[in-house]
């Protein structure tokens, strides 16, 4: 029998555009009309669905529709999707911070959530308040809370300012005491927003760490929202992906992972028209070795490029790549010359590939750079950016040291195809 502890059902919120309340007089009117004559809420029938890179056709939108799931005691689920998805939506409906337009929460226990930077905080008491505080809302005593206290004060290392008022303290303070009081006084269900980004590595780490003695350990329920993939694949089990409101899978993690990557199709493929009476390149995909953007640590990326030729047997083509990291420095450089080699001798569109068999860079945003030229009179004839894709430590154990981000491992030299 599945000990199920929390059991969202048919959850769906609306949203009216550019409005505080629920509507005018006049629609609240019509709600109470409807709803004395036993009929559906009007309302309920229209709306866009939750697309925000696109203008809709109605003044109501759908930030969560239809969603439905299980979580299991002691599980965590990781919740994934673009910005705008409706993570943060769902995650505010289960901590019940804001109701839904339709559906309902079954949840056995307490639930403590991490939303936002000083959720639940009051900014004119002093960090020992607030745990008292915190904990009184969770139903605590505070004899219960009296005896988390030296802990949820030395995992927060905040204890030099534990008697200063909250609204002293750094963004970074803030999130270490609030998810210390969260972690320590034992609800049944944590509910974690992407706040722990704001957190230093040191830490994210120590938080991380924590949230897998929780679920293992104590048998405590975790819901967990990130962007962090390789933090998702270390801690939950399974995950939802959320899309436009929607579910768009439920899945063991490594899987929902590679699903959520596919979805990112527009960044791996570059295509541009060419340059006429030039060498040009007109088109660079990325193969990456999970699909959409997302690559593995360790495993085969293929760079494809189409290079549209004026003429016959042109001489002295040098095509070159490099690839740099989110702070824009470059990692790797590799090239090939038609004095060398003889490629793209075609007139038209000719195909060029390089591939890595064993491409090891620690997890982070990369992105490519192109560079077409003429390398005996030096003549650039292109240079441009593409295709950006995203380095995780996918089924690898993280190592105590933790890993780095944006920094070269080991790289094999690849080959080149043509």
């Amino acid at each position: 029998m599945k000990d199920i502890i929390l059991k969202a059902e048919n959850i769906s919120k609306q949203y009216r555009l550019g409005q505080v309340g629920t509507g005018t007089l006049s629609h609240d009117l019509n709600r109470w009309w409807h709803q004395v004559r036993g009929k559906e809420n009007p309302y309920l029938k229209i709306g866009d669905t939750n697309d925000r890179s696109t203008k809709g056709t109605s003044e109501y939108v759908w930030a969560l529709q239809d969603i439905n799931f299980e979580v299991e005691r002691g599980e965590v689920l990781g919740i994934i999707g673009k910005n705008g998805a409706g993570k943060s939506t769902l995650l505010k409906i289960l901590s019940k911070v804001t109701a839904p337009t339709t559906g309902s929460i079954k949840s056995r226990g307490r639930i403590a959530s991490l939303l936002e930077v000083g959720t639940g905080f009051n900014p004119e008491l002093t960090g020992k308040e607030n745990i008292y505080l915190n904990g009184a809302i969770l139903g605590m005593t505070k004899k219960e809370i009296a005896s988390k206290l030296d802990e949820i004060v030395e995992f927060s290392g905040c204890e030099r300012y534990i008697d200063t008022p909250v609204k002293r303290y750094s963004s970074g303070m803030t999130v270490r005491l609030a998810f210390a009081v969260a972690a320590f006084l034992e609800p049944e269900i944590l509910v974690i927003d992407e706040v722990l980004a704001v957190g230093d590595a040191e830490f994210q780490k120590k938080a991380i760490g924590k949230m897998q003695d929780i679920s293992k350990g104590e048998g405590r329920t975790v819901l967990f929202v990130s962007h962090d993939l390789s933090a998702i694949s270390t801690l939950a089990t399974r995950t939802i992906v959320l899309k436009n409101g929607n579910i768009f899978a439920i899945e063991e993690t490594n899987k929902a992972i590679s699903i959520y990557s596919s979805m990112e199709q527009d960044d791996k493929v570059f295509v541009q028209k060419e340059v006429i009476g030039k060498p040009s390149v007109t088109k660079v995909e990325v193969i990456t070795s999970e699909g959409g953007t997302l690559q593995a640590n360790g495993k085969s990326l293929m760079i494809n490029f189409e290079i549209s030729m004026p003429k016959e047997n042109y001489e002295n083509l040098s095509v070159s790549f490099q690839i740099f990291d989110s702070l824009n420095k470059a990692i790797i450089y590799n090239y090939i010359f038609d004095k060398d080699i003889p490629i793209c001798r075609r007139k038209g569109v000719n195909k060029i590939c390089f591939e890595f068999s064993n491409l090891r860079l620690y997890k982070g945003n990369y992105y490519i750079k192109v560079h077409l030229a003429n390398s005996k009179t030096r003549i650039k004839y292109q240079e441009f950016d593409c295709c950006g894709f995203q380095v995780e430590m996918i089924d690898k154990r993280e190592p105590e040291w933790g890993w780095q981000n944006n920094v070269c491992q080991y790289i094999d030299e690849g080959k080149w195809n043509y």
